[in-house]
């Protein structure tokens, strides 16, 4: 079966400090798979190179086997790569609906109709509020990015890269920041993703993240350590010495 994303001996370094170092990884289609790693460990940094924020020293990456390393950032969304982002990236004084319209055109050739009102495309702001009922916002679609709460913003940022129709879905801290019942409530809807997606997610709450992943990468200093099940990965000594502290 071919791997939804392959990574092969992929380096970036800063500086001369590598962030990745010689990093080798295979997703299967559909998978649910989580990368853990302290602070530094070169987890974002990975996650930009696939998505081509940031263009790897050397290296390959494949999404359902094609070489997408030289890429741009939105050829790669066109083959169905989207992403969320650690620090929330949203237009706060638009709307909820607003937001994810703009997702919804941008792998579309309106995009490039600058000149046109958003008011003319009826269908993309039906399909708009179709998504925000995903996550249980459809309520506040009407309602301005900066009025709404930080557990919303986070489903909000999900939607839009849910409007984008991936086939891989990147998610960097999902659950970040928020309550308790806030981190229930997206981690409800990280688990009803349809399964013809491809979830990668980098997450610190240990236990909600291991519930929704199937396999587990842990990074060190820009390294692959440790790669296996979460079993495997949880009782591996090398984990619990850099992440569990033990």
């Amino acid at each position: 079966m071919t791997a939804a994303l392959e990574i092969v001996h992929l380096h970036k370094s800063f500086g001369g400090l590598p962030a990745t170092h010689d990093i080798c990884l295979e997703v299967a289609p559909g998978e649910r798979r989580l990368i853990i790693g302290p602070n530094g460990a070169g987890k974002t940094t990975l996650f930009n190179q696939i998505t081509g924020d940031l263009r790897p020293d050397s290296g390959i990456i494949r999404a359902f086997g094609e070489d997408i390393t030289r890429l741009r950032p939105d050829q790669r969304a066109q083959r169905g790569i989207a992403r969320t982002y650690q620090i929330i990236t949203l237009f706060n004084h638009d709307s909820l609906q607003h937001n994810v319209l703009l997702a919804l055109m941008g792998l579309t050739r309106q995009r490039w109709n600058t000149l046109s009102s958003l008011r003319g495309f009826a269908g993309f702001y039906e399909e708009a509020r179709a998504v925000l009922a995903r996550v249980n916002l459809e309520h506040l679609a009407e309602r301005r990015i900066a009025e709404i709460s930080y557990g919303e913003k986070r489903r909000a940022e999900i939607a839009m890269a849910l409007a984008q129709k991936p086939k891989i879905l990147l998610l960097d801290e999902p659950l970040a920041g928020l309550s308790r019942e806030e981190r229930a409530g997206v981690r409800a809807l990280i688990a009803a993703i349809p399964r013809e997606v491809t979830v990668v997610m980098i997450e610190h709450d240990m236990d909600t993240a291991l519930e929704l992943a199937e396999r587990v990468t842990v990074l060190h200093y820009g390294k692959l350590i440790v790669d296996g099940t979460r079993a495997e990965v949880v009782s591996d000594a090398r984990t619990r010495e850099v992440y569990l502290g033990h």
